[in-house]
């Protein structure tokens, strides 16, 4: 009982010592800070003084009330990291600050770095206060300005293993500064802790240490960036899913009335792209002409072999006739967004209906250019 007693009080003693180091100090031998400056180098009278070097004198003009030693915080300093698309940082500032630039056209961007701050507050259980929203014409501040506090984060580190004691409480609140740019495409976001409570074996204090005030802004700056990339990917998602399942292309009439493809996409583009379809699909270009965007092609079904079968490399086929054929591309808006692939035979009759139908499925996944890459 005697040596089980003696190993557990070994044990505690270990969890103890463990527990009881900082990270935040320095370790070691620091006799350095008690050495007494040297006596200045005294030159005969009858020897020449040597030439002295002023660029490598030491001032004094030091901060003589700073930390030394044991009580120097030997910490990596805190940084804010611009992870999200278009942010940036303040270069040579201690503030808490990033500033975005605008990504997605079809959004407003204070409102999506907005709704990245709530977010974030919301995963955290944490509810907010608006304290502040303004337009300013100053030079100096001109653009829109919106503010807002959150209500405490509570911390709590807790001791024991059976019976368990709360040994660190510390609370925070934080404001945070949007200002925008007249012009809508910049948006800074400012992170200041405004509020703080620490209670622990020795008492409770409201006063902070400035360079955990500064990492406790920065860590919380970096947590909202960390929400607007992930925002910024999710959009990014949704609309690759919603071109993915876009039906780009349908069957329709040209400005002759006469069946054909409608395209949605501006006719330079469908033009320059419209090369990759052709060598996919069995089509060779035997002709064009640029002007009046007509593309003449002869076509050969492809031949699929038993080991393009087994592997999955069979290409798609398009079901006409092997024969020479005339692709006529047309503009059908002002806009320039919708384009008419017109397909005619040899004889320049356009290709019935039935047949555009038949081989709509190659043609619509083949013209929206899906799977290239």
């Amino acid at each position: 009982m005697s040596r089980q007693l003696f190993y557990f009080s070994v044990i505690s003693l270990t969890l103890s010592a463990c527990s009881s180091v900082d990270n935040k100090r320095a370790e070691g031998d620091f006799d350095y800070a008690k050495k007494q400056e040297s006596k200045a180098f005294i030159v005969p009278e009858n020897l020449d003084k040597p030439a002295a070097q002023r660029e490598f004198l030491i001032s004094n003009k030091i901060n003589h009330q700073g930390p030394v030693g044991e009580k120097m915080d030997v910490r990596a300093p805190s940084l804010v990291l611009p992870l999200a698309a278009s942010s940036r940082i303040v270069a040579e500032s201690n503030d808490a600050i990033i500033w975005f630039d605008k990504v997605l056209e079809d959004k407003d961007l204070l409102v999506f770095i907005k709704n990245s701050l709530i977010s974030q507050l919301m995963s955290d259980n944490v509810s907010y206060d608006t304290i502040d929203v303004s337009t300013s014409s100053d030079n100096n501040l001109k653009g829109t300005t919106e503010i807002y506090e959150s209500q405490w984060y509570h911390n709590e580190v807790e001791t024991g293993w059976l019976f368990t004691d709360v040994e660190l409480s510390t609370s925070m609140r934080f404001r945070y500064e949007f200002h925008l740019k007249p012009h809508g495409r910049s948006v800074s976001l400012k992170v200041s802790l405004i509020d703080y409570m620490k209670t622990d074996n020795e008492g409770g204090t409201k006063t902070i240490d400035p360079i955990d005030k500064q990492r406790a802004e920065m860590a919380m700056l970096n947590e909202i960036v960390g929400q607007v990339d992930y925002n910024y990917r999710l959009q990014q998602q949704e609309n690759r899913l919603m071109r993915a399942n876009q039906k780009l292309v349908t069957i329709g009439e040209n400005k002759e009335a006469e069946t054909a493809y409608v395209v949605e996409m501006g006719l330079d583009n469908l033009w320059d792209n419209m090369p990759i379809f052709f060598e996919k699909h069995g089509f060779i270009i035997s002709d064009l002409n640029e002007t009046n965007k007509i593309y003449y092609v002869d076509f050969t079904k492809p031949e699929i072999s038993i080991w393009d079968s087994i592997w999955g490399d069979e290409r798609p086929v398009v079901e006409v006739s092997d024969a020479k054929y005339q692709f006529v591309l047309a503009p059908l808006d002002d806009k320039d967004l919708k384009t008419s692939v017109s397909i005619y035979n040899s004889d320049g009759e356009p290709l019935p209906l039935a047949v555009l139908e038949r081989i709509f499925p190659v043609m619509e996944a083949g013209l929206s250019f899906r799977n290239l890459y």
